[in-house]
């Protein structure tokens, strides 16, 4: 079973009396344990998408699975249950709490949306610091660490509960080109050691072409899927 299953999926958005369509009947499934990129210019769709999965909006029409789950038709709480449970999220700008040390940010999503106990916490917590390299780091605030750093911790957090899959908006956004690879490299990493999916949204050519499958996005449509080592006729080169 496909952990994301898409089906003429819509999302249309109402400003004033303008409605403007933002995802225009798009179909797609996404496997377990892959690494998948959205990529198109601004205004096509990719931020759209992601916060459709994410179950942070609703498709307009059509139908949307995530793990097995039909999101379309969880309530607004049910939704938040169900990202805390299942979905991680990294962002361009870091989105670190600022008055949290990089290991309580990382432990955060725990006492969150989790009923977990203060030893598995620290566990859990420590574990994914020591994965991201950032177990000596742990005591310091945001602000005293680097960008690159920031997203490593951001990498953890988003894993801390074990999620299925884990959405990237712009992750390298705002990294230099060499700190870019090194986040791209340890995500990677932590996909095969942790089974996870991440789906990017993002114009960054590294991630575009770490990615084991690309959908390329023009308003709102997919115009075209890639899977790395497989031909035009679907068969393995």
């Amino acid at each position: 079973m496909a952990l994301v299953k898409a089906e003429k999926i819509v999302k249309v958005y109402k400003i004033g009396e303008v409605l403007i369509n933002s995802i225009n009947g798009v179909s797609f499934e996404i496997e377990e344990a892959s690494f998948v990129s959205f990529v198109g210019p601004s205004g096509s769709g990719k931020t759209t998408l992601l916060n459709l999965i994410g179950c942070l909006d609703s498709p307009t029409e059509g139908n949307l699975f995530v793990a097995g789950e039909d999101v379309n038709e969880l309530d607004r709480r049910q939704r938040a249950l169900f990202r805390g449970k299942n979905i991680g999220f990294i962002f361009q700008d870091f989105n670190l709490i600022p008055v949290l040390t990089v290991y309580e940010n990382v432990e955060y999503p725990l006492i969150m949306v989790k009923n977990v106990s203060t030893k598995e916490r620290e566990e859990r917590t420590m574990k994914l610091l020591d994965a991201v390299g950032m177990l000596e780091q742990k005591d310091k605030y945001p602000d005293q660490i680097s960008g690159g750093q920031k997203q490593r911790v951001a990498v953890a957090r988003a894993l801390v509960t074990n999620p299925k899959l884990v959405l990237a908006d712009e992750p390298t956004a705002n990294l230099d080109h060499k700190t870019a690879y090194t986040v791209i490299e340890l995500m990677k990493r932590m996909k095969a050691e942790f089974n996870t999916t991440f789906i990017f949204s993002t114009h960054d050519p590294k991630i575009v072409e770490a990615a084991e499958v690309i959908y390329t996005l023009e308003d709102g449509e997919i115009v075209d899927r890639h899977v790395k080592g497989v031909n035009s006729n679907g068969k393995s080169l």
